[in-house]
């Protein structure tokens, strides 16, 4: 599976890239009435992989405790988080 989109753990996650960002969900509001999986709570911080999507054309902000199914399993539209932190693991 494309690490573009798929629900990885932190191991897989930094695996190929090993940088981890953090982020503040800011907007939790219109949840899609077809989202299957976890949705973020306004004001929690996650440990996040941002990604440009070839689908989308944009950037998409993959919380990485989250599972959720296809197409977009755990990725949201980056406007819906503040990124505040990135931590690369040397």
């Amino acid at each position: 599976m494309s690490h573009e989109v798929a629900n990885l753990d932190m191991a897989a996650a930094t695996r190929h890239l090993p940088v981890v960002h953090y982020a503040y969900c800011t907007d939790a509001s219109d949840r899609p009435l077809n989202h299957r999986g976890d949705w973020p709570e306004e004001g929690a911080l996650y440990p996040v992989r941002v990604v440009p999507s070839r689908l989308e054309g944009m950037e998409l902000v993959h919380v990485l405790t989250f599972e959720g199914e296809a197409p977009y399993y755990n990725a949201f539209g980056p406007q819906r988080f503040a990124v505040v932190a990135e931590v690369w693991l040397n």
